[in-house]
């Protein structure tokens, strides 16, 4: 049910964030979405077969949503999907990267790249992928907490700590032995982001 949750949360989110922003409670329930396709990108990374065509993937998706997601909330900046293709290339460079200490300017200049290019989430989200990489239990949710703690502050956005939730639903259900694989029709999980901004795009402008 994990992508399920996602989509559904994700799409609560956007319908609040362009056509009711001033209810707070739907923006609360989307912030559930983010860590799950945090998660995701660290999960499919782990076991895809073919990882260049997962960074293809990704990449072609974010193209494809690029226009729709300025369409829909009437901005310049990147969708999510760039910073989720550009954490993903993070993982790949970390783990050909022999020495761990060098992986550190790696992860940094990434960060910066990503903010300076105002990709959605931006370092935040690159520093979130990373701790799905690296921890589990307690520690993860307590290296989440103290992420969102940091971009609370940087963005002034408190209901962002609300995101902690999923990360510590994924924690729980690491802690119970759950598995994560992509269950039901893949093509849903891989279009649903840049159709739902389609039609919400195409309801805002009309």
């Amino acid at each position: 049910m994990m992508q399920w949750i996602a989509m559904i949360t994700m799409l609560i989110d956007h319908i609040g964030a362009v056509f009711y922003p001033q209810v707070e409670e739907l923006r609360i329930i989307g912030r559930i979405a983010f860590p799950i396709y945090a998660f995701a990108v660290y999960i499919g990374y782990k076991h895809t077969r073919n990882v260049q065509k997962y960074i293809w993937r990704l990449f072609w998706i974010a193209v494809l949503s690029q226009v729709p997601f300025m369409a829909a909330f009437n901005h310049l900046s990147l969708n999510v999907v760039w910073t989720l293709w550009s954490s993903l290339l993070v993982l790949l460079v970390l783990d050909k990267q022999p020495n761990r200490v060098l992986g550190i300017p790696i992860v940094i200049g990434a960060g910066i790249i990503m903010e300076v290019t105002a990709m959605d989430y931006g370092m935040y989200g690159l520093l979130l992928v990373l701790l799905f990489r690296y921890f589990q239990g307690p520690i993860l949710v307590l290296g989440h907490v103290l992420l969102t703690a940091l971009y609370i502050q940087l963005h002034s956005s408190s209901v962002q700590m609300y995101s902690v939730v999923a990360t510590l639903g994924i924690a729980i259900a690491q802690y119970y032995g759950a598995g994560f694989r992509l269950k039901g029709p893949r093509w849903i999980w891989r279009y649903f982001y840049p159709a739902h901004l389609a039609i919400i795009a195409i309801i805002r402008w009309t």
